[in-house]
C-alpha cells in the first residue's frame, strides 16, 4: 500500500504518508499560495526541500515543525529564489548541507544529479534532471509514496513560465521524461513547488502537454495574422491576461518564439 492512501494532515494541509508541506508566506500571482517546502520522511532523519524564500518567520516555523529531527539534507528543485532564498540560512539553523545541481547554491561537497538516489532512514528519493522551467530545475521520486515532487515544472495550479534561464525545448522533453515515468513508476500524485497535491499525475501532464503544443499552435496562427514581436503576440494569445502577469506571458513568447525559430 503507497502512502497517498494514508493522508497526513501537516501544518498546510494533507500530504502524503512521508511528505508534508509547510507553506511558506510569499503568496503572489506567480507563486499562487506561496512556496511549498516539503518535509520528507518520518523517522529521525529527514529531508527538507525548497526551503522557500529569506523569510525568518517561515524558516523557523519548518525549524520548529522538525521537532527532534535531524535533517541530513536541505534539497532544492532549483535556484530560484522563491525557493532558494532560504537556503543557506536554514542550513544553519539546522545544521545540514544544501545539495543542488548549480553549484552556487550548495553548501557541502555533495551536488545532485539526475539519477542520485539518496537513502535516509528508511526514506529512498531518486532525483529526476527536468531542465526547462530553469536550466537546473530537478524534481524528486519519493518511491515508498509513488509521488513526484515537482518544484516549478509542474504546479498545482495553471502553468509555468519558461524562465530566462529556461528553454522550451528542454522543458517539452522533461515533459514527456515525467510522463513516461509517471507511467512506469505508477506514480499516484505529484507534489508541486506552489499550489495543491495533485492526484492524477499522467492526466495533468498530459494536459501541461496538451497546452504548450496549444499555445505554439497560437503563436504560429497570430505570426501569420501579422503579429511582429512578442508583445503584439500577447496582446493576441494571451488577450485574459491581466497586467500583473503580462510581463510572464512575454517571457512565455519569448522563450516559444526562440524555440519555432530553432526548429
Amino acid at each position: 500500500m503507497s502512502g497517498l492512501r494514508i493522508p497526513v494532515d501537516g501544518p498546510d494541509g494533507s500530504g502524503t504518508a512521508r511528505a508534508t508541506n509547510v507553506l511558506a508566506p510569499n503568496a503572489s500571482p506567480m507563486t499562487l499560495d506561496g512556496t511549498n517546502t516539503w518535509v520528507l520522511g518520518r523517522g529521525e532523519s529527514v529531508l527538507v526541500v525548497d526551503p522557500g524564500p529569506d523569510d525568518d518567520a517561515h524558516l523557523r516555523r519548518v525549524a520548529d515543525h522538525l521537532g527532534e529531527r535531524r535533517v541530513a539534507a536541505v534539497l532544492l528543485t532549483h535556484g530560484h529564489p522563491d525557493h532558494s532564498g532560504g537556503a543557506a540560512r536554514f542550513a544553519e539553523m539546522v545544521g545540514a548541507p544544501v545539495r543542488a545541481l548549480d553549484p552556487r547554491h550548495r553548501l557541502g561537497d555533495e551536488g545532485l544529479n539526475d539519477g542520485d538516489v539518496l537513502a535516509v532512514d528508511g526514506l529512498e528519493v531518486r532525483v529526476v534532471g527536468t531542465p526547462g522551467h530553469s536550466f537546473d530545475s530537478l524534481c524528486f521520486w519519493l518511491a515508498q509514496d509513488r509521488a513526484m515532487l515537482t518544484g516549478d515544472t509542474i504546479l498545482g495550479r495553471g502553468t509555468t513560465v519558461i524562465a530566462p534561464d529556461g528553454n522550451l525545448a528542454d522543458y517539452l522533453r522533461s515533459l514527456d521524461k515525467l510522463r513516461w515515468s509517471a507511467e512506469m513508476l505508477e506514480a499516484e500524485a505529484l507534489l508541486p513547488g506552489h499550489g495543491p497535491m495533485l492526484p492524477d499525475p499522467i492526466g495533468k501532464i498530459d494536459e501541461y502537454i496538451a497546452h504548450r503544443r496549444q499555445r505554439l499552435d497560437q503563436i504560429r496562427q497570430a505570426i501569420r495574422h501579422g503579429a511582429r514581436d512578442a508583445g503584439e503576440i500577447v496582446e493576441i494569445v494571451y488577450a485574459d491576461v491581466g497586467e500583473s502577469l503580462r510581463a510572464a506571458a512575454e517571457a512565455s513568447v519569448a522563450a516559444q518564439l526562440d524555440y519555432l525559430k530553432n526548429l
